[in-house]
């Protein structure tokens, strides 16, 4: 008789920063009753997935096994670990648990979708603890950059598990609760099994700094400003909204917020409790008859992204503001890597209106919401795990994070999205690998990375793209001349004639002389016509187009 074993297994988060999705498994198998711990997402860009509107974690593994899951756990509402709960809550069918802050986010992506209110659970904080299938789970508190965030405690039959979420060890992060070492300590007392943990910043030597520590910094710039001041940071980053604004309100300049996700989350903040005393904030259209000096605009869109207010108010005006010389910019927030470009378009364009910008400049302005490694020294002394399973980092924090808690003498191991681990001995041992990846969300369509559709929009943005038609007579005879449509490529070529004339010339001479064997096959037509589109571009302009070849035969 085979014995029960306790599995874990990412789909996503493990070897990548975000598009989180962990699932924990205990029973018998190929037979365990299953939790999922976060669905979220990744954006895309327009180098490697163009047109792409949003990237989710492949859960095919886990829709085959519906039936086995017990309930959705959401850690916190940051978009990587939330933001897919929507698009998949169908394909999984299981409850949603959350606290009360997150629930809040997690109905309103559901309720685009028309799923009930009902759909989502929610939970409070450690020591209650919910019931599914063999797990015991609970809510334990920890800092992060968004209120109510959450690690879990997962408890089995096998032992107990703490999945840590994203987190800081901040003991005044001003909005959420702050971290209790003495709850923590209680909560691993009767022993911890296996630590999964946030691996973000595992090579920042010092450790993290309070959320607290920059209110003066930012009061003194805002004060300092001559002209409107504008900040962007986060919108999800409640606490950090909240220092700038009351920094501006200490300043005497009136609170305006900008951005659809900055009003949903301050919203949804007062909406469960978690934020009582926040400025009092003025319209869009109130702002306007405001003096400049006397307005603070708060912002979206501190990653670059195209359609948020930063980005609209770099490219000339937003909702009636306008950019101007003697304003200051600040952006609160790091550059998450892969998005600078964004930014410095943005930073680029502010510069030519004559705007003052402001960057982190050394912490000044901006508290990383994740440990650095002091702190997930720290975090291991307390918890004092039997093993410790890095999460949440690409593949050379896992590593590194594996390292460090192999240094302090506890078990550690690398396992990246597909890799099932088996928790059940005293030392983590690899299960089995489980074919994962990634699902585009290409318009209001999932489609698969290995699809092909974002891999031959790629190639047409590379190579330009050729439509090639040609008629075929009753007696499978080329009736007239074959035509071209050009796109994205250059109209003249090396022989100064245009390229769609050198093009369909030389397709009349290959349709000439090409046997029936030929004509009367319209795949060997279509090739044969493609070769020749390519061949001769690459000879006019060193290019080789995709091609479309239309056949059409008259009957």
């Amino acid at each position: 008789m085979t014995s029960d074993r306790l599995i874990y297994l990412p789909l996503g988060g493990a070897g990548e920063i975000g598009m989180n999705a962990y699932v924990y498994g205990y029973g018998k198998p190929g037979e365990e009753r299953l939790i999922l711990v976060d669905i979220g997402v990744t954006f895309p860009d327009m180098d490697g997935t163009p047109g792409v509107d949003l990237i989710l974690p492949d859960i095919t593994w886990l829709k085959e096994r519906r039936n086995q899951l017990e309930a959705v756990f959401i850690t916190h509402a940051h978009e990587d670990h939330v933001g897919a709960v929507g698009h998949h809550y169908e394909s999984l069918g299981a409850p949603i648990i959350a606290r009360a802050f997150t629930a809040n986010i997690a109905r309103g992506k559901l309720s685009e979708y028309g799923i009930p209110d009902k759909a989502v659970r929610t939970a409070s904080a450690w020591p209650e603890q919910v019931s599914f299938g063999p797990f015991k789970v609970g809510f334990l508190p920890i800092s992060h950059s968004i209120p109510e965030s959450s690690a879990l405690v997962i408890d089995t039959p096998a032992g107990r598990v703490i999945h840590t979420g994203d987190f800081k060890l901040d003991a005044n992060p001003l909005v959420g609760e702050a971290f209790d070492p003495d709850l923590w300590a209680e909560v691993a007392r009767p022993g911890v099994r296996a630590l999964v943990c946030d691996s973000t910043n595992v090579f920042s030597p010092a450790p993290g700094r309070s959320e607290s520590t920059l209110g003066p910094n930012i009061q003194a710039l805002i004060a300092s400003a001559p002209g409107m001041m504008v900040s962007t940071t986060f919108a999800s980053n409640v606490a950090r909204v909240k220092t700038l604004a009351e920094a501006a309100d200490r300043a005497g300049r009136s609170v305006c917020l900008l951005g659809r996700a900055m009003r949903r989350m301050i919203e949804a903040s007062i909406e469960t409790g978690v934020l009582t005393d926040f400025p009092k904030v003025v319209s869009p259209e109130d702002a306007q008859s405001i003096p400049r000096e006397n307005l603070m605009l708060i912002v979206t869109g501190s990653q670059g992204e195209r359609r948020a207010a930063s980005a609209q108010l770099a490219r000339g005006k937003y909702l009636g503001f306008e950019m101007k010389e003697g304003d200051t910019f600040l952006f609160s927030s790091k550059t998450i890597p892969g998005n600078e470009k964004g930014v410095i378009r943005i930073m680029n364009a502010f510069s030519e209106k004559g705007v003052e910008i402001v960057d982190d400049n050394g912490g000044m302005y901006h508290v990383s919401g994740h440990a650095n490694r002091p702190d997930l020294e720290r975090m291991h002394q307390i918890v004092d795990p039997q093993m410790v399973i890095p999460m949440h980092g690409e593949h050379r924090h896992l590593r590194e994070h594996a390292k460090l808690a192999k240094s302090l003498g506890r078990e550690g191991i690398i396992a990246v999205n597909g890799t099932m681990l088996d928790l059940s001995g005293n030392a983590p041992t690899v299960a089995e690998y489980v074919e994962t990846g990634r699902t585009y969300l290409d318009g209001s369509t999932q489609i698969g990375a290995m699809d092909g559709i974002v891999r031959d929009r790629i190639r047409m943005a590379l190579n330009g793209h050729v439509t090639v038609t040609v008629i075929i007579d009753e007696d499978d005879e080329p009736l007239g001349d074959p035509w071209c449509d050009v796109m994205g490529l250059a109209e003249m070529g090396r022989s100064r004639a245009p390229l769609v004339d050198v093009m369909e010339e030389d397709l009349s001479q290959f349709l000439n002389r090409a046997g029936q064997a030929t004509l009367t096959d319209d795949d060997k037509l279509g090739e044969a016509l493609r070769r020749v589109v390519r061949q001769t571009a690459q000879d006019e302009i060193g290019k080789k187009p995709e091609v479309t070849v239309v056949v059409s035969r008259l009957s």
